[in-house]
């Protein structure tokens, strides 16, 4: 198949302009995102006073996770990350099923965000700023990666900043009492580990860094060092704003929360900062948008590559150098899942395709051998086991969904190799 230039559809590669903060920049445009501006509540309602327990054991997970993926994204510099390392190191099939969980799972994701923005911005009309929320940023990505790299900064530093004020002010308070910080006899491990799975959904965004694995500079060096470094910032972040706000609102004020931060900073004596959180809620959710769909579209031109999608989708643009088709067809996607979808619809099945995706991750990189840069046994191996332990210990109705996904996205591969057995491969 020809592209336009009549070169082969995706023989045209990605050119290398990332360097270590850019790819540090769009972990943490993605890690510290909306996820922490929503994701507190529903976790201290399942884990109750054993919220922070539960960040410390998303972490961990998140780490093995990370640790897996930098090896083998430095093994694989390519576009796709898990992708990738699941068709490499286990066989087309698990390579397969880890960009189906990805592609789908992370496209609902796009979706939340774009509705959590409409959300904080304007309720009553949450999905019209969704939808335009989608189109500017699909548009933003369409026209090179750099610039995608240059919004990220300006996003995060604001997200940053926003954050920053609510520590100060909520540890700043009269109302501030450790005491809250407690452990108290309503923890259970169930609600722990579930809390916990809710928690990594806003861990995830270090898989982007993966992902542009055809765009980074010397990725071998770049991407294992960008990887744990996004990661440790973003934990010192959320640990930071998580003792804050349970400080002046308690486990259970705090599960009550239907804007965790917001409230937090009401109780703090605050009020000024309520609509600066509002607002640094919709830039969040922003930034993790930006770089949901670029990673997705990234995902997506690789899968196009081997025809598991379809190839007219794996060509790059010969002036921005970006798989523009790719990247129309996931916001076209997403477009119609914000103007449709609640967000709560959208999220459950998100956060079950995230985890059994770095489930194949971690089950790759146990694959490895010294020489190809193989992390301790025990990385990939806890990573495994914590990724199948929180997945399962989400609710019932979003396990079962997850599980048809997935599924269903096995159904698809044997159906694609029983119609054209010699279809797969680059």
């Amino acid at each position: 198949m020809m592209d336009v230039g009549g070169a082969p559809a995706g023989a045209r590669g990605m050119e290398r302009r990332l360097g270590l903060s850019d790819a540090v920049v769009i972990g943490l445009g993605s890690m510290v995102g909306a996820g922490i501006f929503a994701a507190l509540g529903p976790a201290a309602d399942a884990a109750g006073s054993g919220l922070l327990l539960a960040l410390g054991l998303a972490s961990v997970v998140a780490y093995c996770n990370a640790t897996s993926s930098a090896r083998l994204a430095a093994l694989y510099p390519e576009s796709g990350g898990t992708y990738v390392y699941g068709r490499e190191r286990l066989g087309e099939f698990w390579g397969y099923l880890a960009g189906w969980a990805f592609v789908v799972g992370k496209t609902a994701s796009c979706a939340a965000m774009a509705l959590t923005v409409g959300a904080y911005l304007w309720p009553g009309q949450a999905h019209a700023v969704a939808v335009a929320a989608v189109v500017a940023l699909t548009a933003v990505n369409y026209a090179g990666v750099q610039k995608s790299v240059l919004l990220t900064r300006i996003v995060v530093c604001t997200v940053l900043a926003v954050l920053a004020a609510v520590v100060v002010a909520a540890l700043g308070s009269a109302d501030a009492d450790a005491a809250r910080l407690g452990i108290g006899p309503d923890v259970t491990v169930g609600g722990v580990l579930q809390a916990a799975g809710l928690l990594f959904f806003a861990f995830a965004g270090y898989a982007r860094i993966a992902t542009l694995g055809e765009e980074v500079r010397d990725p071998a060096r770049t991407i294992p060092r960008a990887i744990p470094v996004a990661l440790a910032i973003t934990l010192a972040v959320y640990a930071l704003v998580a003792v804050a706000v349970l400080a002046v609102l308690g486990p259970h004020g705090l599960a009550a929360a239907t804007a965790p931060l917001s409230d937090a900073a009401r109780a703090a004596g605050a009020d000024w900062l309520v609509p600066v959180v509002r607002a640094g809620g919709a830039v969040a959710a922003l930034g993790a948008l930006l770089g949901l769909i670029l990673g997705v579209s990234r995902t997506t031109l690789a899968m196009a590559r081997d025809r598991h999608l379809p190839h007219a989708l794996a060509a790059v643009h010969p002036r921005f150098g970006v798989p523009h088709r790719a990247e129309l067809a996931v916001g076209a996607v997403v477009v119609l899942l914000a103007a449709t979808a609640d967000v709560r619809e959208v999220i459950g099945f998100s956060s079950f395709g995230v985890l059994a995706y770095y489930a194949i991750a971690n089950a790759s990189a146990w694959t490895l051998c010294a020489e190809e840069g193989r992390p301790n046994r025990l990385v990939p191996l806890t990573g495994l086991a914590g990724c199948a332990a929180l997945a399962f210990a989400l609710p019932l109705g979003t396990v079962v969904t997850g599980a048809a996904v997935l599924v269903a996205g096995g159904v698809v591969h044997g159906l694609q190799r029983a119609i054209s057995p010699r279809r797969t491969g680059s």
